[in-house]
């Protein structure tokens, strides 16, 4: 993709907030602030990462902004004898340059030695510079550093070193943010430049939007290092560290101009971008099968094991079976056609490749929940413990032929043998084509007070009062903006009218509640996604940025859940449940007293625990053990499985309303309404009351007409 014509000027140094605590840009602003000043093209340079390199992508291009990928590094070079590091920015021209630049930005966290930081060797660089370009980094970079040491000499060969590695596409960047060092060593710079005939490219750091926002930024470092503001000795940036438009970096540079129109052309010069994928899952057949026929293989030989353990338990008469055959029978074809059709065999035999290898192994696995409990596929392959036919769940809600989506499967492991499981698919399908996802914790509305408050020393007692201020909602998590229009006292506070009981610094406490709201929503670290694994059907490297933890040897994709998914990558949940693990260990200690319990076998119309639970005796009973929930089991006196699922589904927020109705229905206090006759069937077993999101998928098929895949789409 080419720069327009009218382009005078293109930045190569913007960073995101995903330079964490560096940059108070987040990635839409970026976007927005290239728009506004009517450049082209923009490169995202992000320190050490490329967290944000496919959403830049996609936020540039909707803009109709080119993106280029970039990323700051530190290489590792001598100075005076000594181990020391520098900056290199490398910039990717094309796929092989986009490939290298996701190898090298990897190896920064995976491959070499991070105790003092991550970094890159020239040996990395060498093997790895085909379709790179490369930026000097002016003071921070080799060249800089040695002339910075009065090592002239050596800086003119670190020169040489690096124009031999990359040819023309080596570049010498020079920046002007009216800094000391800047000034001591850009006649000695640019004369080497010119020298050894290295072109020149202008750039400044863009790590806020405008100089208003400088004050912000310089509390945003504080944070960082956590020091106060008045710390002396900390890290600061320059006032001059901001977009600048075209014409103020024209003027800037006006005695340069080569160094201007050095950044169109290069801009010129690349034409690669991360792009959205299509999901890709390793082959789990060996070749002398293919993936379709292995599932409808292994669905069948399920259902027949199903079907015969189903007649014993139930005592069903034989002369049924036929039927009942017949139904499930059809229910298995409607279901693999679809999966089938969609391309979804694989994902399917992963899932219940890993399920069976940890029950096979003792691992204890949930029954099955969420909307995959609805196939019964999984049933058969042994993916869930429900029978979704008997309990009346629909496979449409779980994979809808109308909405083509992955399946997504919810699974349960003991929480102490949970790693055992990810072990398993790490061996059998490769330590690089597995890894876990990244997460990132963003300044919040409570946190970022607090932060601003500390380094801007507002008293602590102050502090915590206005974090108080800012009302908690664990679904939804309120921003401080929010906090503040609905909050009388914030709203005095952030007016600088003062707080209610409170003496101190008005002007101090608004510029604090000012502060946190310029910082808030910024990226504050990274962790790692506590359930998603992913498994690729290639080195991973190949497809996506990788992070690593220095505690962990599992490699964890540097894109969030979102991003991740989009680049082609296929999650999988791996959950630890407690609860599992309390069960397995319950179970072992009945063993030490002769009593052996299969959990997968007990009866579900025991009515001694349905009386425990109409008591209130909850307590260790997953999902019952709450003060509310103890008193809507003693009001609702269970004496069957469907009021438990009932109650279980009806205790959340909403739902709870319809409790009353439920007790009341149940025990005649209260006519049942059905609300219209087709739906007496449907909303029979919950007493009217509309309590399923299949039941909302069969209300709209019965009086509207929907097909179950598009009546998902309607509660979708």
């Amino acid at each position: 993709m080419e720069g327009k014509v009218t382009d005078k000027f293109i930045h190569f140094r913007a960073q995101s907030s995903y330079s964490m605590l560096e940059s108070a840009i987040k990635i839409n602003q970026l976007t927005e602030l290239t728009k506004r000043n009517e450049m082209s093209a923009i490169c995202l340079a992000d320190r050490g990462n490329l967290f944000a390199s496919l959403e830049f992508a996609l936020a540039a291009t909707k803009e109709k902004i080119q993106p280029i990928h970039g990323s700051i590094l530190n290489i590792l070079f001598t100075n005076k004898g000594k181990k020391d590091f520098a900056e290199i920015l490398l910039i990717a021209k094309d796929q092989a340059g986009y490939h290298n630049l996701l190898k090298l930005v990897s190896m920064t966290f995976t491959d070499n030695e991070r105790k003092i930081c991550n970094h890159i060797s020239f040996d990395d660089l060498q093997k790895h510079s085909e379709g790179l370009i490369a930026l000097s980094a002016y003071t921070e970079g080799v060249v800089g550093k040695l002339l910075l040491s009065g090592d002239k000499a050596s800086a003119v060969n670190s020169a040489k070193k690096l124009q031999q590695l990359f040819g023309d596409k080596f570049y010498f960047e020079i920046m002007r943010h009216s800094l000391a060092a800047e000034r001591k060593i850009e006649a000695d710079y640019l004369q080497i430049a010119r020298d050894l005939s290295i072109p020149l490219i202008a750039t400044n750091k863009v790590l806020f939007s405008d100089v208003s926002m400088h004050d912000a930024h310089d509390v945003l470092l504080c944070i960082a290092e956590g020091v106060v503001r008045d710390e002396q000795n900390r890290k600061r940036a320059s006032n001059q560290c901001y977009f600048k438009s075209s014409d103020e970096m024209i003027k800037l540079f006006e005695d340069l101009p080569e160094a201007i129109e050095n950044t169109i052309h290069l801009a010129q010069r690349c034409y690669v971008m991360s792009e959205v994928r299509p999901p890709s899952l390793p082959n789990f057949s060996d070749g002398s099968i293919s993936e379709e026929d292995l599932i409808r293989k292994q669905s069948s030989n399920g259902l027949e094991e199903k079907l015969l353990a189903k007649f014993a338990k139930e005592n069903i008469d034989k002369s049924k079976h036929e039927q009942i055959r017949t139904e499930y029978n059809e229910r298995l074809k409607y279901e693999l056609d679809i999966i089938c059709s969609m391309n979804f065999s694989g994902y399917f035999l992963i899932v219940s490749d890993f399920i069976k290898w940890s029950k096979d192994n003792g691992i204890a696995v949930g029954p099955g929940r969420g909307s995959g409990a609805g196939s019964i596929i999984a049933w058969v392959l042994k993916i869930t413990d429900l029978d979704p036919i008997k309990f009346g769940l629909l496979f449409e809600r779980f994979l809808n032929p109308e909405r083509v989506s992955m399946p997504d499967f919810d699974i349960d492991f003991c929480q102490e043998r949970r790693e055992e499981v990810i072990s398993y698919v790490r061996s059998k399908y490769g330590d690089e084509r597995v890894g876990q996802i990244i997460t990132f914790g963003k300044m919040q509305a409570k946190a970022v007070i607090k932060d601003v408050s500390r380094v801007l020393s507002l008293p602590y007692v102050i502090a915590d009062y206005l974090t108080e201020l800012v009302p908690f909602n664990a679904v939804n998590p309120i921003t401080l903006n929010q906090a503040i229009t609905d909050v009388v006292e914030l709203r005095g506070a952030a007016k600088g009218k003062g707080l209610y009981n409170i003496d101190g610094d008005n002007e101090l406490i608004k510029q604090v509640l000012s502060t946190a709201l310029t910082l808030e929503g910024l990226q504050r670290h990274a962790s790692t996604h506590a359930a998603g694994v992913v498994i690729a059907n290639q080195d991973m490297t190949n497809l996506v940025p990788i992070y690593q933890d220095m505690n962990s040897e599992m490699l964890i994709v540097q894109y969030s859940m979102k991003y991740c998914e989009l680049s082609g990558l296929v999650k999988f949940d791996f959950l630890g449940l407690q609860t599992l693990t309390v069960i397995t260990k319950t179970l072992k200690l009945l063993e030490y007293e002769g009593i052996k319990i299969d959990i997968d076998t007990i009866p579900f119309d025991d009515q001694k625990t349905f009386s425990m639970l109409a008591n209130g005796v909850s307590t260790g009973v997953f999902q019952f053990e709450s003060v509310g929930m103890k008193s809507s089991l003693k009001k609702l006196g269970p004496d069957n499985l469907d009021d438990i699922i009932a109650l279980g589904a009806l205790y959340r927020p909403g739902p709870m309303d319809n409790i009353p109705t439920y007790i009341a229905c149940k025990h005649g206090l209260q006519e049942v309404d059905y609300l219209h006759p087709l739906l007496e069937p449907t909303l029979k077993p919950t007493y009217g009351v509309i309590i399923y999101q299949e039941q909302v998928m069969e209300i709209a098929r019965l009086l509207s007409g929907y097909s179950l895949g598009g009546s998902d789409l309607l509660r979708r």
